[in-house]
C-alpha cells in the first residue's frame, strides 16, 4: 500500500513537472512573440505618427475634440496647487480640468479655494452616473478652464462618476491628482480619436518620476532614484507599457488602460454604466467592460494605446507601501476576470474572450499560485532525484535568461524609440537593475501577488494607503 501511495506521488510529481515546463515555455513564447510585435509597431509608430513640432501646431490649429481633464484628489492639501497649476499648463486648444474633492478630511477644498480665487457655480450638470450627493461645484474667473467638485467620499471610482456628470465635452481623461502630464500630451492622445470615428478608449505611458526634477509642474530634468525600490520599478514600468500593452494593442486585446491615464469617449462610458464602485481594479473593470458591450451590441470599436504621450508619477519607495499596492493590483486582477467571467474562451468576445482574458487568468492571476508550488515541487524533485542536478541548473539557467532577455528586450526598445533617459550612465544603471531583479524582486513580488489572492478569498476591499514622498524640486532657473 505505502508502495503504491509512493509511487502515484512520484508520477503525479514528474507530471506536474511536465506541466510547469509546458507552462513555462507557453508564457514566455507568448511574451516573446508580444515584444516582436512592439518592436515593430513602434518602428511603424515612429515612421508614421511621430508629430513634429509643425504637425503639433497645425493639428492644434486645425483639428481637435474639447476634452474635459478628471483629477480625482483626497487629502492632497500638500500638492494640489501645484498639480492643478500644471494641469492648467496643457497645450490643447479647448479643455476643462475638474478636480473632485473626494470628501477630502484635510485642507484640499480651502487650499483650491484661496489658491484660484474659487466661486460657488450654479452650474447645471445631469446625474447619469451613480454618484455620492455633491456638495458645491466651483469655478474660477482667474482660471476659466478649472472647475472644482466638492462631493461626499465615495473613493476614485464615485469621484471620477461625478467628474463625468459634471463634464461638458465628448471626451473625458482620467488622471490621478499627483500625476505629471508633458504639455504636449493631450495633442497625441487624442489623435486615434480623429483617426478612426470607432475610437473609444485610448492610453498612454505612465514613467517612474521618481529621481526627476519638477519645476513649476514640469519634468525639467530625467533621472533615476538613489533608492532601490524605484528602479526596478521603471524597468517594470518600461516592460508593461511598451511591449506589454504595444502588443496587446496590435492583437485589439488590451485589457489595461492605467487609471493614471486615459481617454475616453464620454458617451460610451456613459453608455456601458460608468466606473464601477465595489472593485479596487476600476480601471481595467472599465475596460474589460467597454470591450463587452460594444462586443454585445455590435459595434465596431478600437480600445488602443499610444507609446508616445508621457504621464509622469510617483512610485512607492519602500516595501510596505509598494506591496499594499500589488496586493490591491491582484484583487482588482481577480475581481475583473471573476465579473466577466462568461467572456472567457467565449467566441463572441473575440480576442479578447477566447485569448486575452484565458492570458490574464492563466498567466497573470493565478501565475503566482503556480509559481510558488512550481518552486516547492521542484526543490522537493531535486532533492529526491526525480529530476537530476543537470536539468535542474538548466531549468532554473533558462528562467533567469529569458527573464533578463525580455527585460533588457525593453530597454533597448526605449533606447531605440523614445530615449527619455539621457545620460548614458542612467541607461547602465537600468540595464544593472534589469539583471537584478530576477534574483530576489521578482519572488517577492509573487510573494506579494499570493497576498492579494488571499487577500482577495477573505473579502478584503480596502484599498490600502498610500505614502508619497512628493516629487524632488528643481532649484528655480537663473536669470
Amino acid at each position: 500500500m505505502q508502495e503504491t501511495l509512493a509511487g502515484f506521488l512520484i508520477e503525479a510529481i514528474r507530471f506536474f513537472n511536465l506541466f510547469m515546463l509546458f507552462y513555462f515555455l507557453i508564457v514566455n513564447g507568448v511574451y516573446i512573440s508580444l515584444t516582436a510585435l512592439s518592436f515593430f509597431a513602434i518602428r511603424r509608430y515612429l515612421q508614421e505618427h511621430l508629430l513634429s513640432q509643425s504637425s503639433l501646431r497645425m493639428f492644434q490649429s486645425s483639428f481637435y475634440k474639447p476634452i474635459s481633464i478628471l483629477a480625482p484628489a483626497y487629502n492632497e492639501q500638500n500638492t494640489i496647487a501645484d498639480n492643478v497649476r500644471s494641469l492648467l499648463q496643457l497645450h490643447y486648444p479647448e479643455f476643462e480640468i475638474i478636480v473632485i474633492n473626494d470628501g477630502s478630511k484635510d485642507n484640499t477644498l480651502e487650499v483650491l479655494k484661496r489658491e484660484y480665487r474659487l466661486r460657488a457655480s450654479h452650474r447645471p450638470f445631469e446625474s447619469r452616473l451613480s454618484c455620492r450627493k455633491v456638495r458645491g461645484v466651483y469655478v474660477s474667473d482667474d482660471h476659466p478652464r478649472l472647475v472644482v467638485v466638492d462631493k461626499e467620499n465615495g473613493g476614485k471610482a464615485d469621484a471620477l462618476n461625478a467628474g463625468i456628470n459634471v463634464s461638458r465635452y465628448p471626451l473625458v481623461s482620467a488622471i490621478d491628482a499627483d500625476s505629471i502630464l508633458e504639455h504636449d500630451v493631450m495633442l497625441k492622445l487624442v489623435r486615434p480619436f480623429l483617426d478612426s470615428p470607432h475610437t473609444v478608449a485610448v492610453g498612454g505611458i505612465v514613467r517612474v518620476a521618481n529621481g526627476c526634477s519638477i519645476r513649476g509642474g514640469e519634468v525639467v530634468e530625467i533621472g533615476l532614484s538613489e533608492k532601490w525600490l524605484p528602479n526596478f520599478q521603471i524597468v517594470e514600468y518600461l516592460r508593461s507599457f511598451l511591449f506589454g500593452r504595444v502588443g496587446w494593442d496590435i492583437l485589439n486585446g488590451l485589457l489595461i488602460i492605467s487609471g493614471a491615464f486615459g481617454v475616453f469617449r464620454k458617451d460610451a462610458v456613459i453608455g456601458c454604466g460608468g466606473y464601477l464602485h465595489d472593485t479596487v481594479g476600476e480601471d481595467m473593470e472599465l475596460v474589460v467592460r467597454m470591450h463587452r458591450t460594444m462586443r454585445e451590441q455590435k459595434k465596431p470599436y478600437r480600445i488602443t494605446f499610444v507609446p508616445e504621450p508621457v504621464c509622469w508619477t510617483e512610485v512607492p519607495e519602500d516595501i510596505a507601501t509598494l506591496s499594499r499596492q500589488r496586493n490591491r493590483w491582484q484583487r482588482g486582477l481577480i475581481e475583473t476576470i471573476l465579473r466577466h467571467r462568461n467572456m472567457l474562451f467565449n467566441p463572441r468576445y473575440g480576442v479578447v474572450g477566447c485569448f486575452a482574458l484565458p492570458f490574464f487568468l492563466l498567466f497573470e492571476m493565478l501565475a503566482p499560485a503556480i509559481e510558488l508550488t512550481g518552486y516547492i515541487v521542484f526543490v522537493f524533485s531535486w532533492a529526491f532525484g526525480i529530476i537530476d542536478t543537470g536539468f535542474a541548473i538548466l531549468f532554473l539557467t533558462a528562467a533567469v535568461l529569458l527573464g533578463m532577455v525580455l527585460s533588457l528586450s525593453a530597454l533597448v526598445l526605449e533606447e531605440l524609440s523614445f530615449r527619455k533617459y539621457p545620460r548614458i550612465r542612467h541607461i547602465f544603471k537600468l540595464f544593472l537593475f534589469a539583471v537584478l531583479e530576477n534574483f530576489g524582486y521578482r519572488q517577492i513580488h509573487s510573494f506579494w501577488r499570493i497576498q492579494g489572492i488571499w487577500s482577495f478569498l477573505r473579502g478584503e476591499k480596502k484599498w490600502g494607503k498610500m505614502d508619497r514622498v512628493g516629487h524632488r524640486k528643481a532649484a528655480p532657473a537663473s536669470h
